[in-house]
């Protein structure tokens, strides 16, 4: 699964591509993305489209805490006929993720395989988000409350199954997509889990 994706879209892209009318980030430092990391999402405000910070980790189903002291979050989401993701399938809950590049692990090989867009189109990572989630991320900071994301995997195409057969991230390359993530009920949204299709991405020089 994606653990490890580049974000370096400038905020002033961002506007120009979502029209968000609040800006709650300050200062974006572009680079690499790891889990329990702080992230720019585009999410559904109260008077329109905000960019947040959000700290990546969704909340752990309970049957995965069973013994743990602490809840480093779930990065990536797949199923989401489960009632742990149902209640945060709403429009209220979903966010696009803005990124570069993502890793998947070179299952055949070792390391990181690297995929970018092709043609360097915009492109976001279908994603659910919670506001104000109190947990134990960490033991020695105690419980903290976060806004907290993940995004959705789906079955890989074929470019990314010759890397990583298990999964890659869901991808909208396309504004109408986009605003159907934003704010269409779920019967719509849940068909944009499917995967890009496999002329679009490319295969980086590999990170070993």
């Amino acid at each position: 699964m994606c653990n490890l994706y580049n974000q370096t879209t400038a905020k002033e892209a961002m506007r120009r591509l979502m029209n968000f009318t609040q800006d709650l980030t300050g200062n974006i430092e572009p680079g690499e993305v790891y889990p329990d990391r702080m992230a720019p999402i585009i999410r559904n405000g109260a008077g329109g489209r905000d960019l947040a910070m959000a700290r990546w980790g969704m909340p752990t189903p309970p049957q995965f805490l069973a013994g743990r002291k602490t809840d480093r979050g779930i990065t990536n989401i797949r199923n989401t006929a489960s009632p742990h993701w149902r209640r945060w399938l709403g429009v209220e809950h979903r966010c696009l993720v803005p990124f570069t590049a993502f890793a998947e692990p070179d299952t055949a090989k070792g390391g990181n395989a690297w995929f970018t867009l092709r043609d360097d189109r915009p492109a976001f990572f279908a994603g659910l988000h919670v506001r104000g989630w109190t947990s134990v991320r960490k033991l020695k900071d105690g419980a903290t409350t976060d806004d907290l994301f993940g995004f959705l995997t789906t079955e890989p195409n074929a470019l990314v199954a010759a890397n990583h057969p298990k999964a890659m991230p869901v991808i909208l390359t396309e504004p109408e997509d986009w605003e159907t993530w934003l704010t269409a009920p779920w019967t719509a949204a849940a068909r944009l889990q499917r995967p890009l299709a496999d002329d679009v991405l490319e295969l980086q020089a590999p990170d070993r």
